[in-house]
């Protein structure tokens, strides 16, 4: 049995964050109908190319297993029928522009009032309080307000974006963590109520050792491209052929890391005979071990370094990691169901079996009759 099963989840909803609470939270069981403009739908669906058949790989990528309804929540008719949906579902999911749903009389508090059971999740971009509690953001802007993107890239170069929408993806982590948890309040209390994330406080809750670090020594961490600054050695070395990572994060570590790379008299140097001082004298400790990296290529160094129970590995591209056998053997890449697209599916499972959707990604309203016809919301 999913471990949502029963659980139906109302998604209003687009671009990221939001979408992707709503999925993870499908593809755990629940029934969750996606709330689309009928013009267009969710601007996702254009954020390409990449494209299938016009459907942005973004939008497919975030809503798998769910349902799509065509509303206009400035139609008085459109907004009775969410109110019906609303009092028959567990949990509402929103991230849309701050003020916009409470100016139409679906904000949190006035739904939780209303439906007392209710868990309504907010997923903002500032938060819910404070001066900015009303401004609009995405990701790079919340990346750069939050201090993050100065945390990436080398030491004095310019602020270096996260790839990948951390941010984004993250804050609709913690909406659903948060999901959990009230759903397992109401349980015994038999109250839903608000739970509100945001885009800066998953920055904020991204950077939580170093800001912790920043608190003692009232300076930032020193950015350190592939490195940590605090730990040394971790950090990725350029050999003959490729670069590889090495993460010897102990003394012990360390001291077989020299032996291995045939470097004994660093792992008895004074210098470096603790994590604290190898981070003092880092400097002259890669003075050393850069050259010697060099001199092989990666295909000698990797099965060296694993043969010595030394952390390390190569930096794959994703060309390479899309056929990767270990990646294969978790079976976290699975096939959308209906498109000819591949997708990464939960990082999880029970009792060793992988969620997966139960449906692909709906066209845009291509629900809208069944649900208005009460199909899917039969008396529980």
């Amino acid at each position: 049995m999913s471990p949502l099963a029963g659980i139906r989840v109302v998604e209003i909803a687009q671009n990221l964050a939001g979408p992707f609470a709503g999925q993870i939270l499908a593809m755990l069981g629940a029934e969750v109908i996606k709330l689309e403009r009928p013009e267009g739908g969710d601007d996702a669906r254009g954020w390409g190319p990449p494209m299938h058949e016009g459907t942005a790989t973004t939008f497919i990528a975030v809503n798998r297993g769910k349902r799509s309804l065509s509303l206009d929540l400035r139609n008085d008719a459109d907004r009775a029928l969410l109110m019906e949906l609303v009092g028959d579902a567990d949990v509402v999911v929103q991230n849309m522009r701050p003020g916009a749903l409470e100016d139409l009389g679906l904000g949190g508090a006035a739904l939780t009032a209303r439906f007392p059971r209710l868990i309504y999740a907010s997923l903002g971009a500032f938060g819910a309080v404070g001066p900015k509690a009303l401004h609009p953001g995405y990701e790079p802007i919340l990346q750069g307000y939050s201090g993050l993107m100065m945390m990436n890239g080398a030491e004095g170069g310019p602020p270096t974006r996260s790839g990948v929408q951390i941010l984004d993806l993250g804050t609709g982590m913690w909406a659903v963590i948060g999901i959990l948890a009230a759903l397992e309040r109401r349980h015994s209390t038999g109250k839903g109520g608000v739970v509100d994330t945001s885009l800066l406080e998953t920055a904020l809750g991204w950077m939580g050792p170093h800001f912790a670090g920043f608190t003692v020594s009232g300076r930032p961490p020193p950015r350190n491209l592939s490195g940590n600054p605090n730990t040394v050695v971790f950090q990725s070395f350029e050999t003959a052929t490729a670069p590889v990572m090495v993460a010897a994060a102990n003394d012990r570590l360390f001291r077989k890391l020299c032996d291995t790379m045939g470097l004994s008299e660093l792992g008895t140097d004074e210098r470096f005979a603790s994590n604290r001082l190898r981070v003092a004298n880092k400097p002259a400790l890669m003075a050393v071990m850069e050259p010697a990296f060099r001199a092989r290529p990666a295909e000698e160094w990797l099965p060296i370094l694993e043969k010595a129970g030394i952390p390390s590995g190569p930096i794959n591209t994703m060309r390479e990691i899309a056929v990767d056998a270990q990646v294969e053997a978790l079976g976290i890449v699975a096939p959308v169901p209906g498109l000819p697209v591949r997708a990464i599916g939960l990082p999880i499972s029970f009792d060793g079996t992988r969620p997966q959707p139960a449906r692909g990604v709906p066209a845009a309203g291509e629900d809208s009759a069944d649900i208005r016809a009460g199909l899917r919301w039969a008396p529980r």
